[in-house]
């Protein structure tokens, strides 16, 4: 996968993760590009596209549209299941996701992207395995705050 854009009816930005290294011009050139032509097409109209040199991939769920760029010799109903279990997974976290979810806790969003893919590879299948490295991470995140001393890695080790 070479990234992955959320964006909404309206054609606003929410989320986007990219695998390859562009410019930011680039970037936005693209999303611009991009945004436009899906937001174009009709809601009956197939899922898939060849746009430059790339296949499309694309789902609304709800008031927000889930894109993903993939090479020529990549699997699109296999982006297509990525797509969805991505949404499972938001859906699991956030209990019945909605857009205003992805906008005030975006790093969430990203948190969860982070730990299914990696490189723009799947990076683990089981959504039980992703939720329960999230709740790790908020736990984490949870017991760091009412900590009232903060220390060090090498003071957890025992090495100072």
């Amino acid at each position: 996968m070479q990234f992955m854009l959320l964006f909404s009816r309206q054609g606003k930005l929410r989320l986007q993760k990219w695998y390859v290294p562009l410019s930011d011009k680039e970037k936005k050139k693209i999303t611009r590009e991009l945004v436009q032509t899906v937001l174009a097409r009709k809601p009956k109209m197939c899922s898939f596209l060849e746009w430059r040199d790339l296949k499309i991939v694309y789902k609304r769920y709800a008031s927000l549209y889930f894109c993903c760029a993939i090479e020529d010799q990549d699997n699109e109903l296999i982006t297509l299941e990525i797509i969805h279990r991505y949404v499972e997974l938001l859906d699991k976290y956030f209990g019945s996701v909605c857009e205003l979810d992805i906008i005030f806790n975006f790093e969430k969003a990203y948190f969860i992207l982070d730990e299914f893919l990696l490189g723009g590879e799947v990076q683990e299948t089981s959504k039980k395995n992703v939720l329960k490295a999230i709740e790790q991470a908020d736990l984490l995140q949870e017991v760091s705050k009412h900590t009232e001393t903060p220390r060090s890695v090498l003071e957890e080790i025992g090495l100072t």
